[in-house]
C-alpha cells in the first residue's frame, strides 16, 4: 500500500463517520430513534474497522515491520 491510498482511506473512513451522523440526524428528524440507529450504524462500524486496519497498518509502518512504499 502506498502512502496516497493510506490517505484516501483514512479520508473515506472520516467521510463515513460525518455521513453516519448526518444519517442518523436526518432520519432521526422522520422516524424514530430506533430506525435512526439502526439505519446509521452500518456506515459507523464500516468507519470504525477502517480505521482500526489503519491505525495496525500505521503501527507496523512505524515499527519498521512492514513499511509503506
Amino acid at each position: 500500500m502506498d502512502r496516497s491510498r493510506f490517505v484516501s482511506l483514512t479520508l473515506l473512513a472520516f467521510g463515513l463517520g460525518c455521513a453516519a451522523f448526518i444519517v442518523r440526524g436526518v432520519t432521526r428528524t422522520v422516524g424514530s430513534y430506533d430506525l435512526a440507529a439502526t439505519v446509521s450504524a452500518p456506515p459507523l462500524f464500516v468507519a470504525v474497522a477502517l480505521l482500526a486496519g489503519l491505525s495496525v497498518r500505521a503501527a507496523l509502518d512505524v515499527t519498521g515491520i512492514r513499511p509503506l512504499e
